[in-house]
């Protein structure tokens, strides 16, 4: 399993790939991993500072992971409890846009 770092890594990575274009557009995402440490997301800025964002993902590291290589389903996630979300409906705008982001961070 990655470290906090090798995942935070990954996403600035992906992130700062986009070509100039934010992977969120204006939007800011917070990976909240459960004690294990956070990622914030704001276009191409990803850092691991606990602040604000318009949406928060809270699921543990190894879910994280898991839902990028495919081998967990989003919605099974959310209804076990695995993976909650601060905004459902920004959640299904962006979409696309965070499965990219899991998928990234699972290297």
């Amino acid at each position: 399993m990655a470290t906090l770092e090798e995942l935070t890594d990954r996403i600035r990575r992906a992130a700062a790939s986009e070509a100039g274009a934010p992977a969120l557009g204006e939007k800011s995402v917070k990976l909240d991993l459960k004690g294990e440490g956070v990622i914030h997301i704001a276009g191409a800025a990803v850092t691991n500072d606990d602040k604000p964002a318009d949406l928060t993902v809270t699921l543990a590291k190894r879910d994280l992971e898991a839902l990028g290589k495919g081998e967990l389903d989003p919605v099974r996630a959310m209804m076990s409890g695995r993976l909650k979300l601060s905004d459902m409906g920004l959640a299904m705008q962006l979409q696309p846009r965070i499965q990219a982001i899991f998928g990234k961070a699972a290297g």
